[in-house]
């Protein structure tokens, strides 16, 4: 589940979301030949969420995986490899089943993974762990979170990461039956169904529903550290094509410890953007934030995902144009912000 940080500076890349070439501009920024060695003996370090969206997921996991394998790279798995560990057919990952068709046709062009090679794509992931620490700094995808991070430290060895997943499951559902919520969840669903998956419907606050997604977020530590701490919202928002009634919180608000965290995840910008352009109509967690602050009680929790999931929907608009969303590396120990545009920016405090 968990592995170690090696010694020495490090670059910590922010989420990739399958855009080769941004990530190419970045590492030749960063100054890594095309074998990922870096003339000042750097390690690259890449927070999850490689693929999905964007034009060539098949390529940035091939270059990751041989950066890896060759011991020149780390990376932590996100909540987009956990949905290709269950095969769970998600918007934006058909490049990897190539069965959704139209459904997905939003993110094409882009490069689809041939049959053949998936088996290989997932025994790389199986092997990649979930969070990465060293004394002076943790990186994890999502949230660093006390009580998932002391459930994982004693999970099986013997498990895989999907075995967990999947008995932390049983578990979430064993606590909704036990509190007698799953029925009163049921029959607010079967009101609502037809609704649910129209923004153009008014929904209530559904509170059996709101305390059953809670529960099935939080009773699972893996599903916490790739996509978060949620809690029920006080009003309802439509994201990624659903009505939702739990929401991410701002986590590193409650983050008591003073090791530094480095997370992707949550989808900052340089830039004022219409958010809901870009599928995330929940609420912006780093609104009062400078995009280079820091942040958390003891400002030492930093994301490093600027939103490059999104630049699929930009290339249409302004064909050409210099993209509105970035793809980041954090320099440690330097706390400096590398974009895959060129810039050089000092982070603050």
């Amino acid at each position: 589940m968990f592995a170690p940080l090696p010694d020495g500076p490090l670059d910590v890349v922010g989420d990739v979301h399958g855009e080769l070439d941004a990530l190419h501009a970045l590492l030749a920024h960063l100054g890594y030949d095309g074998d990922g060695r870096h003339p000042d003996g750097r390690r690259l370090v890449f927070v999850g969420d490689l693929c999905d969206r964007g034009p060539d997921s098949p390529g940035v996991i091939t270059l990751v995986r041989r950066l890896v394998e060759c011991g020149r790279a780390l990376a932590t798995l996100g909540n987009h490899e956990i949905n290709l560990l269950r095969g769970d057919r998600k918007d934006g990952n058909d490049w990897f089943w190539s069965e959704f068709g139209a459904r997905d046709a939003k993110y094409e062009p882009r490069a689809h993974l041939p049959p053949g090679e998936r088996d290989g794509v997932i025994g790389f992931l199986r092997r990649l762990p979930l969070a990465l620490e060293r004394a002076d700094l943790r990186v994890v995808h999502a949230a660093w979170d006390a009580a998932s991070i002391a459930l994982l430290r004693g999970a099986d060895p013997a498990l895989s990461r999907v075995e967990h997943f999947l008995r932390w499951d049983a578990d979430a559902e064993a606590l909704i039956a036990a509190r007698g919520i799953g029925e009163a969840a049921r029959i607010e669903y079967e009101e609502y169904r037809a609704r649910l998956v129209d923004p153009g419907q008014q929904v209530p606050m559904l509170v059996a529903t709101a305390q059953v997604d809670e529960i099935r977020q939080m009773a699972n530590p893996i599903r916490v550290v790739t996509s978060g701490i949620e809690r029920g919202t006080a009003r309802p928002f439509f994201a990624s094509g659903h009505w939702r009634f739990v929401e991410r919180i701002r986590w590193w608000d409650e983050y008591a410890d003073t090791v530094p965290v480095i997370v992707g995840h949550y989808w900052r910008q340089f830039a004022r953007v219409d958010r809901a352009s870009l599928g995330k109509t929940e609420e912006n967690l780093f609104t009062d934030l400078s995009p280079t602050a820091w942040h958390g009680q003891h400002r030492n929790v930093f994301c490093v995902d600027f939103s490059v999931g999104g630049r699929f929907l930009e290339r249409p608009l302004a064909p050409g144009a210099v993209p509105r969303s970035r793809l980041a590396a954090l320099r440690w120990p330097e706390r400096v912000l590398a974009l895959d545009t060129g810039e050089m920016l000092a982070t603050t405090d």
